[in-house]
């Protein structure tokens, strides 16, 4: 008889009672192992492995042990896998539906010795679906209540968990004052009074070797005692907390916890806190805003947040308000998290040249409203068709923007979501009776220029005019080099000792004074395509003596 490989999975959603010698986790194991027992006639054996998840949830399927099991289901070493109970392997339909179809891949079939039905029948999994639709219902009942009993306790002033904010530890339902902290809390918010600025507070309690206070956490895992950031700093100064407040999804209410900070101090600071706020969205950085933030997701449907890097450089094509600051420049971003963080795989795109992709994208579709109209579903009233005909419609780029719901990130394209609403307020259309959208799509990808990544369109060109002063400089060298060795008195190994480089550089750089027009036109201009690179024009094939083969290699067209 061929044996039948029988791994038993356990799931505990809290991590309540784990810590004793034979928990609910080993009664599931007890009772699995006791049933495959019983079918050993029909040549189950149970396979030595544990996969418990204790403490997790089963609204995901992205717990340890189920991903080690469903590895050894997809290497074919697993022919049954044994729960106690159905709700043990998953909580979720939509989950349950995407384990069924791997699991029917890999001819594996599950048992629930508790529940009795069989996945080989529609019967069954009719039965079974029913029967996870409850245990869905149960668990988005149960996050309802622990909501609205984590909503009604904050009203009454109680803490419910989590880090106790510095300056406070936990004392049942509430927090009691750690005096030596809330020394430490009461100096910062003076500084802040005296300093008016958060970085200068930070520096200043680095100078004095002033750090976060040493704590231990719920699992006993040590931390803190470490240098003041900004971002601890900010959120210390804003946290109602010290004055003796719980907040609860933007409403506040009287805590049942001392307060550290008096009324006048707190108000004091939070004034400044406002003043600079103001101040600072009224700077440099609001020239250049963001426009697409909070609308950039990725293929998978990740949000790519607004991020920006600061260099001090001088480069060719950069902006006034790039340039703000005395010669440094703001590199814009929409980035993933993990590339945020610094973790990898992420998405990095350059916001200038997405922005101003995705705006030519919608200015091309407004030279044809009717095509627009069409797209977003929008009906047109006779007495709107020869205005649309004559009027040119050319709104800002901040009108632009709020046309967008969403623009998503492919490897080689790019998909803008419109709101037909919007679309209808900016062509003075009747408003749709139902929401619609309309959905426009350009080809574009990143891709690598030198050390600079870039986002070219579906011709490879950029997608926004940004000139290279690198090749700048070397188009014109090779024209320099040129001239002299026109007038005939040096030769290009004479030529390359002056210069200081090596005949051989120098004869590749020359190739470069021999480009087509129109080529070295798009250079200066940015408008060149992602292969004119310094390393590609000096170190590769070489150029093309062509100049219909140039416009096609470098700038993409004939």
């Amino acid at each position: 008889m061929k044996p039948v490989r029988c791994a038993i999975y356990t799931r505990k959603s809290s991590d309540e009672g784990l810590e004793q010698a034979f928990n609910s986790l080993d009664a599931q194991r007890e009772a699995c192992a006791a049933y495959v027992l019983s079918q050993a006639s029909e040549g189950w054996a149970a396979l030595p492995d544990i996969y418990d998840d204790g403490g997790l949830s089963g609204g995901t399927l992205q717990r340890p042990a189920l991903q080690r099991l469903l590895a050894r289901v997809d290497a074919g070493e697993v022919d049954i896998i044994v729960v106690y109970k159905v709700d043990r392997l998953t909580r979720s339909l939509f989950d349950f539906a995407k384990l069924v179809e791997r699991l029917d891949a890999a001819s594996v079939s599950f048992v629930s010795v508790t529940q009795s039905f069989n996945t080989t029948t529609s019967m069954g999994r009719l039965t079974l679906n029913m029967l996870l639709s409850f245990a869905q219902f149960e668990r988005e009942v149960t996050a309802e209540r622990i909501r609205d009993k984590i909503a009604a306790s904050k009203a009454k002033g109680m803490w419910m968990g989590g880090n106790p904010p510095i300056g406070y530890a936990p004392d049942g339902r509430t927090l009691k004052v750690v005096e030596p902290e809330a020394a430490q809390v009461r100096a910062v918010f003076e500084r802040y009074l005296q300093l008016g600025n958060v970085r200068q507070v930070a520096d200043a309690l680095a100078r004095d070797r002033i750090t976060t206070p040493q704590r231990i956490n719920g699992k006993g895992k040590a931390y803190g005692g470490c240098a003041w950031s900004r971002g601890q700093i900010y959120k210390l100064l804003s946290n109602p907390i010290y004055l003796g407040l719980i907040e609860h999804k933007g409403a506040r209410f009287k805590g049942l916890h001392p307060a550290i900070i008096d009324a006048d101090l707190w108000e004091q600071v939070q004034a400044r806190l406002a003043q600079n706020l103001q101040g600072h969205r009224t700077g440099g950085r609001a020239s250049s805003p963001s426009l697409l933030a909070g609308k950039v997701v990725d293929d998978d449907g990740r949000p790519l947040i607004a991020a920006h890097a600061t260099k001090r450089v001088a480069s060719v094509g950069s902006t006034a308000a790039d340039a703000a600051g005395g010669g440094r420049v703001r590199y814009r971003y929409y980035v993933t998290q993990e590339a945020h963080r610094g973790e990898v795989p992420g998405m990095r795109i350059p916001a200038r040249e997405l922005e101003a992709l995705v705006i030519a994208r919608i200015q091309e579709e407004l030279a044809d409203p009717f095509s627009l109209a069409d797209k977003a579903a929008l009906s047109v009233p006779p007495h709107d068709v020869l205005r649309l005909h004559g009027d040119k419609i050319a709104p800002s780029r901040q009108a632009i923007a709020e046309l967008i719901e969403q623009v998503k990130i492919a490897s080689s394209s790019i998909d803008i979501v419109c709101s037909g609403g919007a679309i209808a307020a900016l062509l003075g259309l009747p408003a749709p009776e139902a929401p619609t959208r309309a959905l426009l799509h350009c080809e574009a990808r990143l891709t690598r220029s030198g050390r600079v990544v870039r986002l070219v369109n579906g011709k490879g060109t950029s997608a926004l005019a940004t000139p290279d002063a690198a090749l700048v400089r070397l188009v014109t060298k090779a024209h320099r080099w040129w001239d002299e060795l026109r007038k005939g008195e040096l030769d290009t190994r004479t030529l390359a000792m002056r210069e200081g480089v090596q005949a051989s550089y120098l004869t590749r750089v020359l190739r470069l004074a021999f480009l087509a027009p129109d080529v070295i036109e798009a250079m200066l201009a940015g408008r060149h395509g992602a292969g004119a690179t310094v390393a590609e024009l000096t170190l590769g094939s070489g150029v093309d003596p062509a100049w219909d083969a140039q416009r096609r290699a470098l700038i993409g067209a004939i």
